[in-house]
């Protein structure tokens, strides 16, 4: 089923506009079906976990089919089923309470259970069902859609970087000349950064709350003063593939999710870093981009490519993080035991992740255009000598030479040096022979260090 509803044209985000095939993959989870459907499952699981919970006898058991009726409300839950939702939301004008009307009403059209519909949304409150179908909605939009994603971009960046693991390249601190790396290894430090974000991210406790109006069990006490309702709630949540918080008030505190989204911040942070890297790296000619036939780069001149992938990229990331920075400084801050201004906020965690979804396809198709260029590089490193003064003036320091780097900063600072003048400062030096001689076996592009290795070497 597609979930695109309206002409693209006439969406007022880009994200439903735009972007939509892009992000057609997190529709299902994020969107307002999605958090409806959400809703529905966490009501019919409390429906079917109170039944067998035996602390609660007037529920009666339910049968293996009767169970798989009330749950298959939820799984099998559809476009059709969330139109009806919304027109009991019409009606009520309050969006929970029509996905109580909307459960009990299927549950009426089972002639065994129409009698035990008032045990749907027992000792619920509002809250007891959003906080958990928005739990749902990040687990399964960060599992299906975001990590997978995720992993394609580090993995891409990887392929790369083993491929061009001994490509020695220039350097540059400040914009300035600085000792040869290898292109590899350059790539291969933008996988470990974001790898360890996404671990992060992947790695965010999901909490949630199932314990009514302000958190205390007030009305499930009352009906049942016998029943273990904390462990009770705790199972149930259990069962949802949540972890229990069990200290709240109305609402789940949504302190993991200020952590989940500051952590796909970081992550995002870090692509964008590469992105700008990358722009860069294209505009001195280290990498070239595949021309696309039928493809424009400039509407006045013809022979332009311009890198617009990693700039689209860019642009996403940061809307997509000043959505998520918004989202984790306002959603722990509510006043006494709850107000409304979360439930505005949450709305766009969609959209959130929306920007960052189109952000790493972007990414991902600016990496599929790049060819390395590699004369253009080997060029550059091949021909800056003056990088070979830190070798030198290290082995200097290992013989007790004095001031060994005023000396080489005296011959080299500011200079691009050659082969020849290299040897030359060599020769004036009062090194062993043997030093003067490995030291003369130099050249820029071997200068490299570990950086092959370190390329090569697997993430832990």
């Amino acid at each position: 089923m597609s979930t695109t509803s309206i002409n693209p044209l006439f969406a007022i985000s880009a994200v439903d506009g735009r972007y939509r095939t892009k992000v057609e993959s997190l529709a299902p989870y994020v969107s307002e079906f999605g958090l409806i459907r959400y809703r529905v499952q966490v009501e019919c699981r409390w429906f079917d976990y109170l039944a067998r919970c035996p602390d609660v006898p007037e529920l009666a058991t339910l049968s293996k089919a009767d169970s798989e009726f009330v749950l298959a409300i939820g799984d099998q839950f559809d476009a059709a089923h969330a139109e009806q939702v919304k027109a009991f939301e019409a009606v009520t004008n309050h969006d929970v309470k029509a996905v109580e009307y909307f459960v009990k009403d299927k549950i009426r059209q089972n002639a065994v259970l129409a009698g035990s519909v008032e045990w749907v949304h027992f000792a619920c409150t509002s809250e007891d069902i959003n906080n958990t179908a928005y739990g749902l909605m990040l687990s399964e939009a960060r599992e299906q859609v975001i990590l997978p994603t995720m992993d394609s971009v580090i993995s891409t960046i990887d392929d790369v970087a083993q491929a061009t693991a001994e490509l020695a390249m220039l350097s540059r601190t400040h914009g300035q000349t600085a000792s040869p790396t290898t292109l590899g290894k350059e790539l291969k430090n933008v996988c470990a950064r974001l790898s360890r974000q996404r671990d992060q991210f992947a790695g965010n406790t999901i909490l949630a709350k199932f314990n009514g109006a302000v958190g205390n069990f007030n009305a499930h006490a009352s009906a049942y003063p016998d029943a273990d309702w904390p462990t009770i709630s705790a199972r149930f949540i259990a069962e949802l593939g949540l972890t229990n918080n069990a200290w709240t008030t109305q609402i789940e505190p949504h302190d993991y999710m200020a952590e989940l989204f500051h952590a796909l911040c970081r992550f995002n942070q870090v692509l964008l870093d590469f992105d700008r890297d990358i722009w860069g790296y294209i505009a001195i000619d280290y990498f070239k981009q595949r021309k696309v036939d039928g493809e424009t780069g400039s509407s006045t001149m013809p022979h332009k490519i311009n890198p617009i992938d990693f700039e689209n990229s860019e642009g996403n990331l940061g809307v997509a993080n000043a959505l998520l920075e918004h989202m984790a400084s306002k959603l722990v801050v509510s006043r006494w035991q709850r107000d409304l201004s979360d439930s505005t906020v949450l709305r766009n965690i969609g959209a959130a992740l929306g920007y960052c979804l189109i952000a790493y396809q972007a990414t991902l198709r600016g990496l599929s255009r790049l060819e390395v260029n590699q004369e253009t590089i080997t060029t550059d490193v091949s021909t800056s000598w003056e990088v070979l003064a830190e070798p030198v003036q290290t082995v200097m320091r290992k013989y007790g030479m004095e001031e060994p780097y005023e000396q080489l900063k005296s011959a080299t600072r500011g200079q691009q040096l050659d082969e020849a003048l290299f040897q030359e400062i060599l020769a004036k030096l009062s090194l062993p022979a043997d030093a003067i001689k490995e030291l003369a076996q130099l050249r820029p592009e071997s200068y490299t260090g570990y950086a092959a290795s370190l390329a090569r070497k697997k993430l832990d």
